[in-house]
This record gives C-alpha cells, sequence and structure tokens, in this order.
C-alpha cells in the first residue's frame, strides 16, 4: 500500500512535470495529518504532520509519506511545477447509483441494522460535492499554490451523532439507527477478536477534530450544513435500494 501510494503519485508528478502542467492537485487525506499524535483539546489545522512512527495503520501512512514525496519532488525535481493538496475528512453525500463506496458503509450501516451501537470515536465529515468544489478553486485560485487545505464541514461527530442525526431527520426510515455508543472498554476488548472492531482500533477513543478555517479564509469555500449532506446521503441510499429501511 505504501509503495503503491507513493511511487503513483511520484509518476503523476513527473508525468505533468515533462508536460508541462503548470499545477497538481493532490487528493490526500485527514490520514496525513491527524494520527499517531497524543490527545488534545485543540483542532488539527495544515500545519500538523501525521507521525508515521506512532503506530498507525498502513493507510494513514501511505498517504503521509507520499504527500511528503510530492512536495520534496516539487522543491527539488519540480521544475517550477506547482503543486497544492487537498485533505478531506470523512467523505459523505448522495451517490448516483447503487454502488457501494466503502465511505458510506458507516451510515448504511446505520440504517440497516448492522451496527447496533456505535464505536466510540470522532471524526469531521464533509460533503463529496463541497470536496469537488475545493478541488476546483485548489486548481485554480493562484493564492492556492504550495498550500494545504483541510476540508471539512464544522467540528467532528461521534458516530452516535451521525446516528442522532439520521433519527432525526429521517424518522421511522431511520428507525434501526443505534442509539447508544459502545463503552471505550468494552470496544477494545471486541477489537481483540471482532475484525471490524480490530479496523477501528487506532481510532477508538479519539477525536479527530480539524478546521477548515484556512480553506474559508484563503479560498472563500463554504461548505454546506453536514446535516443536510447526512439526510441526502440517507436519502440517495434509500432511493438506490442500498438500503432497506
Amino acid at each position: 500500500m505504501i509503495s503503491a501510494a507513493r511511487d503513483g503519485v511520484l509518476r503523476v508528478l513527473q508525468a505533468s512535470r515533462d508536460a508541462g502542467v503548470k499545477r497538481v492537485v493532490l487528493t490526500s487525506a485527514l490520514g496525513a495529518i491527524a494520527y499517531g499524535h497524543p490527545k488534545r483539546s485543540t483542532p488539527f489545522t495544515e500545519e500538523d504532520w501525521t507521525n508515521v512512527d506512532g503506530g498507525i495503520p498502513p493507510y494513514q501512512k501511505s498517504k503521509t509519506l507520499a504527500e511528503r514525496a510530492a512536495w520534496k519532488f516539487v522543491e527539488t525535481e519540480g521544475d517550477g511545477l506547482e503543486l497544492v493538496a487537498v485533505h478531506p475528512v470523512a467523505v459523505i453525500g448522495p451517490v448516483l447509483g447503487p454502488d457501494d463506496p466503502p465511505s458510506l458503509r458507516t451510515i448504511r450501516g446505520m440504517l440497516d441494522g448492522a451496527l447496533p451501537a456505535c464505536p466510540p470515536f470522532g471524526i469531521g465529515w464533509v460533503d463529496v460535492r463541497d470536496v469537488a468544489d475545493l478541488h476546483l478553486r485548489a486548481m485554480t485560485d493562484p493564492a492556492a499554490d504550495g498550500e494545504r487545505f483541510l476540508a471539512t464541514a464544522g467540528p467532528s461527530l461521534r458516530m452516535v451523532e451521525v446516528s442522532r442525526i439520521l433519527r432525526a431527520r429521517l424518522g421511522e426510515r431511520a428507525a434501526k439507527a443505534p442509539t447508544k455508543e459502545i463503552p471505550l472498554a468494552v470496544a477494545r476488548a471486541m477489537a481483540v477478536v471482532n475484525p471490524q472492531m480490530r479496523a477501528l482500533r487506532p481510532q477508538l477513543g479519539q477525536d479527530f477534530n480539524a478546521t477548515s478555517a484556512k480553506a474559508e479564509r484563503v479560498l472563500g469555500w463554504k461548505p454546506r450544513p453536514i446535516e443536510d449532506s447526512i439526510a441526502e446521503t440517507a436519502e440517495s441510499l434509500l432511493a438506490h435500494g442500498a438500503v432497506t429501511a
């Protein structure tokens, strides 16, 4: 995973430079910013980098090392190539068809009752349409050159808060959405034997709160209310038959 991410990014940058491309926008992730750190009360910003020596999962490590390599390439071999990095948090939004995007499986699991209780952690959320808008601004605004931009629609939400929004906005169609959060000690014990919980072990008990103040200030980006995105995501999953409520 790590070599594929890093080497793939470098191939794109090399080809872009050789073709005379002016600017590349790299889609990174919160995973390159917020992992491997001790608990903190302040939100993560673009000044933060994931600590790759902090026992983090391969995906987050790959995102971090790929972006580090990209910035180094532009500095040492870019020949004037401009680079901007966009860092979305958990991406949701209406689906275009009956597919199964991994980023929506949490909401789908809440709707169809696959999650009887919510894992204990919080993360930021953002609408895919707003992520696309930020990419366009990052590509075209002169002020974006050489910058990193977080994409998040407000403070982080606990999983159980997302579930409660579903219940409030969809009523009976979200009747299976959980109302309780798994106690942290229980979740950590479950991670020993449960593969799904084991995959979430680095997140358990964490709050990956981040701020998009820089994107709003520098690029004029304004994400839509995340409550609307959560509801519209669920509505689209139901409309396309991805879940049965």
